[in-house]
């Protein structure tokens, strides 16, 4: 008698994190750093995508989540206990997802990996915070933008960015810092006006002097509807 075997369904993801595994190259290893529940990892080890994924993350109660839900393809995936990219040897994974942090603290993980600074990695960045510190970070560290995907997850609109190093670094001011490669999409005009908001609280904090003249020329630019 034969016994049928059904595979489990891979998890069902959130926009932001559908929108991060369409930037994983399909048939290479992946670093879910930070992978919370596991759901990103699970997806992307049983669908096929990448033969192998290192989940981590700095907690052992988030790890354990993750032990969980990846159960089903546990022979595809690997965890790793420990902060940023330390639980990493340069080279193991060239998808780099990096899910959920700051952008001060994205930062801080890329700046504590130099070996991260070359072109065979793909990285994936969903910044909880601070959007345009982060592209800005990014620009000044050699790292280009190839492109990025907004979306709406629980009521909040995130920016999930494709970045990969150049070793070009650059300045980015104005707009482009503010709202990246976002133009032209179905959301792109609520997140401008999501950054507007914040450009204003943020001109608030600002004594008068050339940074606040410079702000409240950046304010005037949003509102008059250009892009850069």
């Amino acid at each position: 008698m034969t016994t049928l075997h059904t595979c489990k369904p891979v998890p069902h993801l959130d926009a932001r994190l559908a929108a991060a595994a369409t930037y994983v190259r399909p048939g290479h290893i992946a670093a879910d750093i930070g992978c919370d529940h596991g759901k990103l990892s699970a997806w992307l080890a049983g669908s096929g995508c990448c033969p192998l994924v290192f989940a981590c993350d700095l907690r052992e109660g988030p790890l354990q989540k993750a032990r969980m839900t990846c159960a089903p393809w546990a022979d595809k995936i690997q965890f790793r206990l420990g902060s940023g990219l330390s639980v990493l040897q340069p080279g193991e994974a060239t998808e780099i997802i990096i899910a959920g942090m700051g952008a001060e603290t994205v930062l801080e993980i890329l700046d504590a990996a130099p070996w991260v600074r070359n072109e065979q990695y793909n990285f994936v960045f969903v910044p909880a915070t601070k959007h345009s510190v982060l592209r800005k970070g990014l620009a000044q560290r050699g790292f280009a933008l190839k492109s990025e995907t907004l979306c709406r997850a629980a009521g909040r609109l995130y920016t999930v960015i494709n970045a990969q190093y150049t070793g070009r670094t650059a300045e980015p001011t104005g707009l482009a810092c503010l709202c990246g490669k976002t133009q032209g999409q179905p959301e792109a005009q609520a997140y401008r006006e999501q950054q507007l908001v914040k450009l204003k609280k943020y001109r608030l904090g600002l004594a008068p002097g050339p940074q606040a003249d410079g702000v409240d020329a950046l304010i005037q630019e949003m509102e008059d509807g250009l892009w850069p």
